[in-house]
């Protein structure tokens, strides 16, 4: 039973994930190809009608996943690891948690949004690393509290006591000690942060900040064919859907294998 309930929860991620990096080979049209009409209605040639340019939908959004897909998990992977490190320092030496703190505090009243629109609008020039750099920076914050409240039990415990009377330093009380003891909160961080990522890459596609994220994505999808909703709303629902549906069943699946690593 707990199997199938796994699966049951990872079942429509994956879908979506194996039809985002799948997508490229399975387009029946390119991705700029006009085969109709402008936002016309699901048809044989096209399956979920045609976007404001009489591109194929159902095309468009098989090859617009993949770049957002890869991106958020980048993301949510270099903040998660930035916080876990973070807070275990936070946690293992005090004076330095409480700079860390203060720090994270600051940082935590930038809205990511704005800084984005700041950072992005004044050095356009950073593109694709630009915005990977600003979500670490927005991110890591909130996630380091998270992650210096859950290592502060562990930093207190009797192994790491006896590891730091041994005269163990603080690389090896991190990665030895204390983060293997934190593997449940490092899944549901995990799911968390790429959940964020998600809707933080799809927020920068939608501004088209930077423009190297391409002219074929999902977010940017929703943007371009809003206006023409009420003629043909699959071009709008579909990519959507497709961004919902990926964030937060990625986001369970993690969830459940991580707490079966802890009872493993």
């Amino acid at each position: 039973m707990r199997y199938v309930r796994t699966g049951a929860v990872a079942f429509p991620a994956a879908v979506v994930v194996l039809l985002a990096v799948a997508g490229p080979f399975l387009a029946a049209h390119p991705a700029t190809e006009p085969v109709d009409i402008p936002y016309a209605t699901p048809s044989a040639a096209a399956l979920l009608g045609t976007d404001h340019l009489g591109q194929d939908v159902a095309g468009r959004v098989l090859l617009g996943g993949w770049g957002l897909l890869l991106l958020a998990a980048v993301i949510a992977v270099l903040v998660t690891a930035a916080a876990a490190v973070t807070g275990a320092v936070a946690a293992l030496r005090p004076a330095i948690g409480a700079l860390i703190e203060r720090t994270t505090d600051a940082l935590m009243l930038a809205p990511p949004v704005l800084a984005i629109l700041v950072v992005m609008l004044s050095w356009p020039e950073s593109g694709t690393i630009g915005l990977v750099a600003i979500a670490v920076v927005v991110g890591t914050p909130y996630a380091a509290r998270v992650f210096a409240a859950a290592a502060a039990r562990t930093a207190v415990s009797g192994y790491v006591e006896v590891a730091v009377a041994s005269g163990e330093r603080l690389p090896y009380l991190i990665f030895r000690e204390v983060l293997p003891n934190l593997r449940e909160t490092v899944a549901t961080q995990l799911g968390l942060r790429f959940v964020e990522a998600t809707y933080l890459v799809s927020t920068a596609a939608f501004l088209q900040l930077p423009t190297s994220l391409g002219e074929t994505n999902w977010a940017l999808m929703v943007r371009e064919n809003s206006a023409g909703i009420m003629l043909n709303p699959a071009a709008v629902v579909a990519p959507a859907v497709a961004i919902g549906v990926l964030a937060v069943s990625v986001n369970a699946t993690i969830g459940v294998f991580g707490r079966r690593m802890v009872t493993a």
